[in-house]
């Protein structure tokens, strides 16, 4: 006889039920012929570098910025 499997079963069909449509769109606006990203870059790190907005700051997530609203 052989011992029980551990874990979670085997998903049938692929994706996983329920799970949310990504939100990246609204992240970005259409501004003339390109993309514009809505939040700020870092001023220490430079662009490319982009700042998370919290409720009350923006903070930096590569070097730890921090900037109050």
């Amino acid at each position: 006889m052989a011992p029980p499997q551990k874990g979670k079963p085997a998903a049938k069909g692929g994706k996983p039920e329920g799970k949310p449509a990504s939100k990246k769109s609204s992240c970005y606006e259409i501004s003339g012929d390109g993309l514009k990203r809505k939040n700020r870059s870092c001023p220490k790190c430079g662009p490319g570098v982009f700042m998370a907005s919290h409720k009350d700051r923006w903070t930096c997530g590569k070097c730890g910025y921090m900037e109050k609203k």
